[in-house]
Order: structure tokens, then C-alpha cells, then sequence
């Protein structure tokens, strides 16, 4: 593994809240489609500098949680509180503006720009100079943009895709894709990243430099992570807690052995025999 350049500062925007204190709660969630209950009367809570891990088997309602906490989604019923602040609504680029960043089960970048574009994209959100400035590419834009590229390039280092930082990004493997979309998702430098299956499709050498990746950004950058995962090896070493699904209910909470020893969770999930 390589070392981290000393100079490199990747950190979460500041929120204002302590390690260990909630940083998102999810209040009584329902969700329907027609007749179709996706989520029922969930309730968890995220909290500062954990990895939270949710999962359950497919149709769960994982992703739809997900998509709710940013935004895809409004909920029949509950409501969100991030960062002390209660809502029922709000559309994806609010909750990237507030600090909310996430990646997709399938890979969505564009396939055409190169890796460092892709990532780049990432701090759109936070460019603050008039678009004539940025049309101009002059003055204070330039300024800008400078300072975001070097946002960037420590991220391409911080996630060791220096080789790979012109190359389009639809002519690289599956693994490195996800790691570009990865690299996006921490450009927007967000308090609560949300990681939807991470390592879907993976071999297990992909699996393991992005589980050393999730951690690192975890503990170096201090951002706290929710996780779908489907791997319950990943799941019970990189979790500090989890929360399990299933039918759009949640049926336990807790440490990952204390879900792993659950008979409700095998039953429903793990399919370990009594």
C-alpha cells in the first residue's frame, strides 16, 4: 500500500457536530409506489464518524432509503433531520449543497471524459464565480478553477489513479470506474457520503483496495459513510453499525455481531441454519 503524501488535507466540510453525536435520523419513513410498499415506518439514525451499514436481500428497500435521505425520493410519511434540521422533500442537488454525496449501484459517469474531468464535475457544485467569468476562463473563474483542480489532483492521489487521471473513463475496467466514481462523489466534499453496493461486481482484489479506500476516507477524511453492501464479509469488518431490511421493514439494528447472531436476520438473510 502507498503511503498518503504528507501535505494532503482531504477533509469533510464541517458541520459543527461532535464525533458520536447523530448526524442524520430518519423518522418514520413510508414509502409507496401505487400498491407497492418500499419502505415501512423506518427509523435509524447515522451517526458523526461512523460507517452504517444497511442491508437486507434484494427488495429490501435499501436503495430506496437511500433515496430518500437524498432526495430521489419523498416519503408518504416521516421525515429527515440532517444536521438539526428537519425536512420532508428536497431534491438531489439541495441535499449535495447541504453536504449529502452518494454513488450508484450501476456506474454513473460520463463515459467520454477522462478521469479527472469526471471528478472534476464533482466540485461544479461548490464553483461560486459567474458563468461569464467561467465562460472567459480569465480572472477570478481562472483563480477558481485552479484552486479546484488542486482539490482534484490530491483526490486522484488520495485514491491512487495518478495513471489513469486523462484516460476516458468508459475504456477502464470495472474496477477503476467505480474507484473514478468514488473520487466524484468525494470532490463535493460531503459530511455523509452514501455508497450504494460499492463492491458490486468486484473481484476480490477490487474488493479490498475499496474496502482500504472506504476506510481511509472514513478515518482520514473524517466523513461518515453509509453503506449498502451485499458482502457480509465487508459488511461486518468495515461497519460500526447495521441496520437490516427486509420486505421495506426493519427487522434489527445493532453491532455487526449482534445482527450477524440474530434469528430474525438469519432467517430472513444470512440463511444460516438454527
Amino acid at each position: 500500500m502507498n503511503q498518503r503524501p504528507d501535505h494532503m488535507m482531504l477533509t469533510a466540510r464541517d458541520d459543527g457536530i461532535a464525533k458520536g453525536d447523530v448526524l442524520l435520523e430518519a423518522r418514520n419513513i413510508s414509502l409507496a409506489f401505487g400498491g407497492v410498499k418500499a419502505l415501512t415506518e423506518i427509523s435509524l439514525n447515522i451517526l458523526k464518524g461512523e460507517i452504517r451499514a444497511i442491508i437486507g436481500p434484494n427488495g429490501a428497500g435499501k436503495t430506496s432509503m437511500l433515496n430518500v435521505i437524498n432526495g430521489f425520493y419523498t416519503p408518504q410519511q416521516g421525515s429527515i433531520v440532517f444536521r438539526g434540521r428537519e425536512r420532508r422533500a428536497m431534491k438531489p442537488h439541495h441535499a449535495v449543497g447541504q453536504g449529502i454525496a452518494r454513488t450508484f449501484q450501476n456506474v454513473a459517469l460520463f463515459k467520454g471524459m477522462s478521469t479527472l474531468d469526471n471528478i472534476m464535475a464533482g466540485r461544479s457544485v461548490m464553483m461560486k464565480r459567474h458563468i461569464g467569468w467561467q465562460m472567459l476562463w480569465h480572472g477570478p473563474a481562472l483563480k477558481e478553477e485552479i484552486a479546484h483542480r488542486e482539490k482534484v489532483e490530491e483526490i486522484i492521489d488520495f485514491l491512487e489513479i495518478q495513471h489513469i487521471r486523462h484516460t476516458p473513463v468508459g475504456k477502464l475496467p470495472y474496477g477503476l470506474q467505480k474507484r473514478v466514481e468514488l473520487g466524484r462523489a468525494l470532490a463535493m466534499e460531503p459530511s455523509l457520503l452514501l455508497l450504494d453496493e460499492p463492491m458490486a461486481g468486484m473481484n476480490l482484489e477490487e474488493k479490498e483496495d475499496m474496502s482500504r479506500f472506504i476506510i481511509d476516507v472514513n478515518q482520514q477524511r473524517g466523513t461518515t459513510i453509509a453503506l449498502i453492501e451485499h458482502d457480509m464479509g465487508v459488511v461486518m469488518d468495515l461497519s460500526d453499525r447495521v441496520a437490516v431490511l427486509d420486505y421495506g421493514k426493519k427487522i434489527a439494528d445493532g453491532t455487526p455481531d449482534a445482527v450477524k447472531n440474530d434469528q430474525g436476520v438469519i432467517d430472513a438473510y444470512l440463511g444460516v441454519p438454527r
